[in-house]
């Protein structure tokens, strides 16, 4: 996902700019993957069906409705993370407490989304746009939705942060993710910490499916890689750990941006696979993971 316009003789500078650029959209996509797991203790596989929704909303709203980008990004904001809530409550909240039914039930629900979507929509890729232009930074041709994309990432990575550290709620939603029973003891309800984890997991998919499909198109597979890359992200920032899976996006980021550099840019996507296997060979519990407590 790295962008191809960039030279192979690339200036230093021009490198740091797409690292931070790919680096924030990557930290977005894995964000939801690691509430669900860190709060819920169970793997969302349909993660990237989320991911998938959120760019076909918004390809239905802002392109076939004629609504525009904005109204397409807004939609699939609040779309995917409803529909995440209703999936929450009418499935997944009856069979939370066995991990393996729910990584079969997400996986299951992965694969008929995608069906869904290339029988609805066919297989070619929907060209999805939010700003027209482009501006050269630090030597780097970068498109006016790449730094939007970049913005926005930061104020809602910056917003989660936010949330987490210093509203009640977030303090509610850190104690249900170190003890579920301890959190019940304090008054704390898990399935309603739970349910507003699976509305902002979705709803921040629905928004990194958006720019994502920005760069290469709305396809039905496009969630695969996604999914791939939020496991190894996750993996590597330590599994429940929101810090470490920005820094995560960041260290893949990174390595992919100077493998197409300076190795071949036909490695693209490889990156994130080594990256998982290195980690769980050498670190498994991540750079910042702790363990579930479960009193």
């Amino acid at each position: 996902m790295v962008d191809p316009t960039v030279s192979l003789q690339a200036a230093p500078s021009t490198v740091l700019v797409q690292i931070l650029i790919l680096s924030s959209l990557y930290a977005l996509v894995a964000l939801g993957f690691t509430l669900i797991f860190g709060v819920g203790g169970v793997l969302n596989l349909a993660h990237g069906a989320n991911i998938t929704i959120g760019a076909f909303v918004a390809y239905v709203v802002g392109v076939q409705q004629g609504l525009g980008g904005f109204a397409g990004l807004a939609a699939a904001f609040v779309v995917t993370g409803i529909l995440s809530g209703v999936y929450y409550l009418g499935l997944i909240k009856r069979i939370q407490d066995e991990p393996i039914m729910v990584m079969i039930i997400t996986l299951v629900t992965a694969v008929a989304v995608e069906e869904a979507i290339r029988f609805v929509y066919g297989s070619q890729p929907k060209v999805l746009g939010l700003l027209s232009g482009r501006i050269n930074l630090a030597g780097s041709t970068v498109t006016y939705t790449q730094l939007f994309a970049f913005a926005l990432s930061a104020l809602l990575i910056g917003a989660l942060f936010v949330f987490v550290n210093y509203s009640r709620h977030g303090k509610a939603l850190m104690a249900t993710s170190m003890s579920h029973k301890g959190a019940a003891l304090v008054g704390i309800e898990a399935d309603r910490i739970n349910l507003v984890v699976w509305v902002a997991a979705g709803a921040l998919a629905g928004v990194a499916g958006v720019f994502l499909a920005t760069r290469q198109g709305a396809s039905w597979a496009m969630g695969r890689t996604p999914l791939v890359l939020s496991f190894s992200i996750v993996v590597l920032g330590g599994i429940g750990s929101i810090r470490g899976s920005v820094l995560g996006a960041f260290v893949v980021g990174t390595l992919e941006v100077l493998t197409v550099q300076y190795v071949d840019s036909s490695l693209t996507g490889l990156t994130p696979l080594l990256v998982l296997v290195v980690v769980l060979l050498l670190r498994p519990e991540g750079l910042f993971g702790r363990e579930l407590v479960e009193a």
